[in-house]
């Protein structure tokens, strides 16, 4: 195979970009050979022989490398992600999860897919056909993009924060627990508390009230790792700080000691929550959870289970 049939195909599949309105960010070798990926085009084949497989980060990565000699190294599976992928899909050119749509954003088994219109229109290119066809997808973008958002926005979970008042979150387990946290828990044990944050998958920010913890004279570094979710608790001026576990760890002597300094300055008592889905998850982390923190278990969301101290559901000086 000759390195010029290589060249060729990057450099059309810029183009393409390019044409297609990509911003200047994405007009690059890297985002080119993911294109090239998603339509299993290798050097030499045609563009009426594009194809859509299905295809996760990795293996796009491995494909580059196999096909177009690109070795990219392991560290760059988050550039390749947020930095192409993730513009790919925002611009309607290819699809997330269309096998499962309502799988976890975070999932390891996550895959893209062109999208069939834009492969549609990629079978043209070189021809005397592409010029017509490329604007008449440029009509029809803007309608795309807005049907994929509202497709997106159908799988996210609902989450009533407030009587009459609800947010939506990433679908997955994990947003699963923490609307059980909001929903379940807080009423229970946190009568009349307020969200002040609610963390999500696809979005570290996905619900954040900066004036409510302002005024509990808390200013949180952007880089600093939130909680799943915070809850103000007036009655009692409490700020509950809990961690939802699906799949990784619960508020152990580490992460207390994180959170203690990332609210050092809350005029409100700080309480250290860890919620679990069920007690067959929590058996896994029992060693690891820390001495005067409160555990709650959604499959028994009237029980609360206290690791010893001298208070049970409150905050320690």
């Amino acid at each position: 195979m000759t390195v010029s049939k290589k060249k060729r195909h990057i450099a059309a599949a810029s183009q393409i970009l390019t044409s297609l309105g990509l911003p200047k960010a994405q007009q690059n070798e890297r985002s080119a050979l993911c294109l090239l990926a998603l339509i299993d085009l290798k050097p030499g084949i045609p563009w009426a022989k594009a194809g859509n497989p299905l295809m996760g980060i990795t293996p796009i990565m491995d494909w580059t490398r196999e096909h177009y000699d690109k070795d990219y190294a392991p560290n760059t599976r988050e550039t390749v992600r947020r930095q192409t992928m993730h513009q790919f899909i925002e611009a309607g050119l290819a699809l997330y999860n269309p096998d499962q749509p309502d799988r976890p954003v975070n999932s390891p088994k996550a895959v893209y897919q062109i999208e069939p219109a834009v492969l549609a229109l990629l079978h043209t290119f070189g021809t005397d056909a592409w010029r017509n066809k490329l604007a008449e997808y440029l009509a029809t973008r803007e309608t795309l993009s807005a049907r994929y958002a509202k497709e997106r926005t159908q799988n996210r979970i609902p989450v009533e924060i407030a009587p009459g008042r609800k947010i939506s979150l990433s679908s997955g387990e994990h947003s699963d627990l923490i609307r059980a946290v909001i929903e379940d828990f807080a009423p229970r044990f946190a009568p009349g508390s307020i969200l002040v944050y609610a963390g999500d998958t696809g979005d570290k920010w996905g619900y954040f009230d900066a004036a409510l913890l302002a005024e509990l004279n808390v200013a949180v570094d952007a880089h600093g790792k939130m909680p799943d979710v915070v809850l103000h608790y007036p009655a009692r001026n409490w700020l509950l700080l809990v961690e939802s576990v699906t799949s990784h760890g619960p508020v152990d002597g580490k992460r207390h000691d994180e959170l203690a300094r990332l609210f050092a300055g809350s005029n409100a008592g700080l309480v250290f929550v860890t919620a679990f889905p069920s007690r067959a998850v929590m058996s896994r982390y029992l060693g690891e959870i820390a001495w005067e923190t409160e555990v709650w278990v959604a499959d028994a969301p009237s029980h609360l289970i206290h690791f010893n101290g001298e208070r049970f559901l409150g905050p320690y000086p």
